[in-house]
C-alpha cells in the first residue's frame, strides 16, 4: 500500500505534467498565430480581398472553413491575414511601453529624491485613469490608424512598467553586492548597467508578456469601436465590428475572430504564470 507522502509525490508529478502540457500547447498557439502574422500567404486558403459572391453568409463548409462574410470574403482568411496588425499593435506598444515605463522607473528608482518624486507623481496621475479610457481618448484625439493605436495602447501601459521597475530597482540597490561595488569606488553608471539592471529584468519580461495579450485586447477594443486600423483587410477587433450586425444570420463572422483573440490571450497569459514562476526567489 502506498505511503501518504509517496501519494503526494505521485499527485505532484501529474500536476507538473499537466502544467507544462498547458504551457506546451500555448506555446503552438502563440507559434502558429505568429506564423500567420508573418506568412499570411502561405497559410490562408484564399486571397482575404476576393469576394465569392456566389457564396455571401455562407456558414462554415469544406469549402470555406470558417465560412463566408456578407462580401463572400473567406472568414479563415482574413483572420489569418488580420493577425498581422493584431500583433503588430500588441509586439510595438509593449516594447514601447515597457521601454519607457521600464526607463522611468529605472532611473526614479535609482537616482531617488527628487526625481523620484516627479516621476512617481506623473505616474500616479496617469494610473488615476483607467487604461482602457486613457487608449480610448487619446486615440479618439489623434484619430484612426494602425500607429495611433500603437501609441494610445503604449502610453496607457507605461504606469504599470514604471512602477513595477522603479519597485526592483529600490530593492536592488541596497543589497550586499551593490554596496560592496560602491564601497571600492565603482562608478554609478558601471553599477547601473552592470549589476542592478541584469538582475531587474525578470519581473519586467513577466509583465510584458502578460501585458501583450492585454496590448491586443485593448488595440481591438479601439478597432472595434471605430478607433482602430481602417484598412481593407481588418484586423480581429474590426472583424468583430464588422460582424456583430450579422450574429443571427453570420454567428461565424464575430465569432471566429473572437476566438482568435480569446486563444491567444489566453495562451500568453500562460506562458506569462510559467515565466513568472520560474523567476520567483520564493520557488528557488
Amino acid at each position: 500500500m502506498w505511503s501518504a507522502p509517496k501519494w503526494n509525490l505521485i499527485k505532484l508529478k501529474i500536476n507538473l505534467s499537466a502544467s507544462n502540457l498547458f504551457v506546451y500547447v500555448a506555446g503552438m498557439i502563440v507559434l502558429f498565430i505568429v506564423a500567420c502574422a508573418l506568412f499570411p500567404q502561405w497559410i490562408a486558403p484564399y486571397s482575404p480581398t476576393h469576394m465569392h459572391t456566389e457564396f455571401i453568409l455562407s456558414p462554415p463548409s469544406a469549402l470555406h472553413l470558417l465560412g463566408t462574410d456578407y462580401f463572400g470574403r473567406d472568414v479563415l482568411s482574413l483572420v489569418v491575414y488580420g493577425s498581422r496588425d493584431s500583433l503588430i499593435i500588441g509586439v510595438v506598444s509593449v516594447l514601447i511601453g515597457g521601454g519607457i515605463g521600464g526607463g522611468l522607473g529605472a532611473l526614479a528608482g535609482y537616482v531617488g529624491g527628487v526625481v523620484d518624486m516627479i516621476f512617481m507623481r506623473f505616474t500616479d496621475i496617469l494610473m488615476t485613469i483607467p487604461g482602457i479610457l486613457l487608449a480610448l481618448a487619446i486615440a479618439a484625439a489623434l484619430g484612426p490608424s494602425l500607429m495611433n493605436v500603437v501609441l494610445a495602447v503604449a502610453v496607457s501601459s507605461i504606469p504599470g512598467y514604471t512602477r513595477v521597475m522603479r519597485g526592483q530597482m529600490m530593492s536592488i540597490k541596497k543589497r550586499q553586492f551593490v554596496v560592496a561595488s560602491r564601497s571600492i569606488g565603482t562608478p554609478n553608471w558601471r553599477i547601473l548597467i552592470w549589476h542592478i539592471l541584469p538582475n531587474s529584468w525578470s519581473p519586467l519580461l513577466v509583465m510584458a508578456t502578460i501585458g501583450l495579450g492585454t496590448s491586443i485586447l485593448v488595440g481591438s477594443g479601439l478597432s472595434f469601436l471605430g478607433l482602430g486600423v481602417i484598412k481593407e483587410i481588418p484586423d480581429w477587433g474590426a472583424l468583430l465590428a464588422q460582424g456583430r450586425g450579422y450574429l443571427t444570420t453570420g454567428w461565424w463572422i464575430s465569432t471566429f475572430p473572437g476566438l482568435a483573440i480569446t486563444l491567444f490571450v489566453l495562451s500568453v497569459n500562460i506562458i506569462g504564470d510559467k515565466l513568472r514562476d520560474m523567476y520567483d526567489p520564493k520557488t528557488k
